[in-house]
């Protein structure tokens, strides 16, 4: 309980002028209904009884009290549509505003904290319980109008009959007991409930991602199965909270009208012996009529409590989450490529070290391969040279500057990474290659050349104009691959890292690419990550990396030479081809002869 109402004050300081106009809108309902019971104690004492009684109604009489019962009404109409317009005005700004902090507080830590942390989880985290968190601050104003409300009339019960008044307030500690025991069976039941919807959107974003992987290999039963698991559990955790809800709901919402019935079971006695008016009775037993639906709003406040606390508790995980990175105040900005130095890097992934005193230089305007077998470490390399993460232990320079010192936004001024794994938006060519910047189409157009991806792009549909599909769905690999290196290279870095960024593209084009980039107006100092002999031999240096550390570096033709693991490395595949050409080409004899021929003599038959 103390958690929701911190959580619920969170918000009434941040939005006070929307929660104070809708706790004043929700003020004026409950002051009118209030209004009401009296307005219809007054029309029943003065017009329906005397018409009884003399058999006509005063006109000034029916006249007030007709004026007073729809003045009530309008007024309460007033105050019902005002309360409900900046209630959800309140609660849909809250909800905004948890999702664009979450957002931003993602994009703000590094890449190792996402490294810890399933997507279906954020994903979760930025929707669903943003959404929790503040479910309670709908029927919020009305339960504070309610308060209002009962002290309003309290008062006038008091005022109009003691002995009634205190009949019905007998059923509010009831009320509050309840309300008590309904929140302690619901709050853990609402918690396992929302970290299984957490779970579900896990799952389901992991097969809809993977979903090339589920229908080559035919898991789609398998993976149907797990997802299905899963939101059966979820299923049954909602349905917990439902028996629980279905169960006290019915309850609260019957206290008040036992209320009701009780005032009328003790308001007859007294009317009986003339103790009370039969106006003040009914203006009683109606203030109690009308207070049995706004006593509700109490119980939904406290109902979406647990589930609140919960949401809030998950995204306040997110927001206090520690490992942003600290930045200087250095600026790159510089029109020449950039002179890049690695000194003594080191780097783990929790207690795996997979870099161990990386050291070398890439002098400014060169082209440099980084080289090695899988698992030595270059895409963790790549990942500090663009200050994804930082280094464990060492130094990574631009210019002589240490990339911590450079301030924020700095590094992807002048330094652009093309990734291994190709992403494209679901958006035109221009938008991906621009990503929303204000960038001529000739200087789009410059960057598509550059890439070798102008011709396809000038015979799509729409040229700049036509939408790649989800992923760049409608392209092909290496066509997307193209785009993405266009979307780097129209930026003018100083620093350009292609992490095995043209691994689908044909060789020549690859060529054209690399010699494209090292002639182009405005050069780029050039850092890629290599496996074929032909991008390898257009480097002007080769760093070859192996078990995280730096083996040997210098020009492919020297490491060929005198480093064996990296020219057995660069030559696999053109042994592997001399080895299988050698051994067609051995004559079969003896044994081996007889045997193919019994098996040409199965396969006749």
């Amino acid at each position: 309980m103390r958690q929701g109402l911190r959580v619920l004050g969170v918000a009434i300081r941040t939005e006070k002028a929307v929660f104070t106009l809708a706790v004043l809108s929700s003020a004026v309902y409950g002051g009118m209904t209030v209004a009401s019971a009296w307005a219809l104690g007054w029309a029943t004492q003065n017009v329906v009884l005397p018409s009884f009684a003399e058999d006509r109604v005063a006109d000034g009489a029916l006249w007030t009290g007709t004026l007073l019962i729809i003045g009530t009404a309008l007024l309460k109409a007033i105050g019902v549509a005002g309360r409900r317009i900046l209630a959800g005005l309140l609660q849909y700004r809250m909800q905004a505003r948890s999702r664009r902090d979450v957002t931003k507080q993602y994009l703000r830590l590094p890449l190792s904290w996402h490294h810890r942390h399933p997507t279906g989880q954020l994903l979760s985290n930025a929707s669903a319980d943003a959404e929790a968190a503040w479910a309670p601050l709908a029927p919020l104003p009305m339960a504070v109008g309610v308060i209002v409300m009962l002290i309003t009339a309290a008062v006038a019960m008091i005022l109009t009959d003691t002995v009634l008044a205190v009949v019905g307030f007998l059923i509010f500690p009831a009320i509050a007991v309840l309300n008590l025991v309904y929140q302690r069976k619901l709050s853990p039941l609402a918690t396992r409930a929302q970290q299984l919807r957490a779970e579900v959107s896990e799952i389901a974003h992991e097969s809809f991602d993977g979903a090339l992987v589920v229908k080559t290999l035919g898991r789609e039963d398998l993976e149907t199965q797990r997802f299905l698991r899963r939101a059966h559990e979820l299923r049954d955790a909602n349905i917990a909270v439902g028996r629980v809800r279905g169960l006290f709901d019915p309850m609260l919402e019957a206290l008040p009208t036992l209320g009701v019935l009780a005032v009328l079971a003790v308001g007859a006695l007294r009317l009986s012996t003339s103790s009370i008016d039969a106006g003040d009775l009914v203006q009683v037993a109606y203030l109690f009529t009308l207070l049995s639906f706004p006593i509700r709003a109490l119980g939904w406040v406290l109902a979406e409590l647990p589930r609140s606390v919960v949401g809030w508790q998950r995204v306040q995980a997110v927001l206090d989450a520690t490992g942003s990175m600290e930045y200087g105040s250095q600026d790159l900005a510089s029109p020449t490529p950039a002179a890049l130095e690695v000194r003594g890097v080191s780097y783990a992934y929790g207690q795996a070290e997979v870099l161990h005193d990386v050291t070398f230089d890439v002098p400014a305007g060169r082209t440099v391969a980084l080289v090695g077998p899988t698992g030595s470490g270059k895409s963790t390399l790549v990942q500090l040279l663009v200050r994804l993460v930082d280094p464990t232990s060492g130094q990574v320079l631009l210019d002589g500057l240490d990339l911590r010192e450079v301030a924020y936004g700095g590094i992807a001024e002048s330094v652009a990474l093309v990734p291994q794994q190709t992403f494209l938006f679901d958006d035109t060519v221009r938008g991906n290659v621009t990503l929303g910047g204000d960038v001529p189409d000739e200087d789009v157009w410059a960057a598509l050349r550059l890439a070798q991806a102008d011709g396809f792009v000038g015979r799509l549909p729409a040229g700049l104009d036509t939408r790649v599909g989800e992923r760049g769905a409608s392209l092909s690999g290496g066509q997307r691959q193209r785009v993405a290196l266009a979307r780097a290279v129209v930026r003018r870095p100083r620093l350009l890292i292609l992490d095995d960024a043209t691994s689908s593209v044909d060789p020549q084009v690859e060529a054209k690419i690399l010699y494209g980039l090292r002639d182009a107006a405005e050069a780029s100092t050039v850092v890629v990550v290599a496996y074929r002999m032909a991008t390898i031999a257009l480097a002007d240096e080769v760093v070859y990396l192996d078990h995280g550390r730096v083996v040997d570096r210098g020009r492919h033709e020297e490491l060929v030479t005198r480093c064996t693991g990296y020219r057995n490395l660069v030559t696999a595949y053109e042994r592997e081809e001399a080895e299988r050409a050698a051994i067609e080409a051995e004559p079969v004899t003896g044994p081996a002869r007889l045997e193919d021929e019994e098996d040409q003599e199965e396969v006749s038959a």
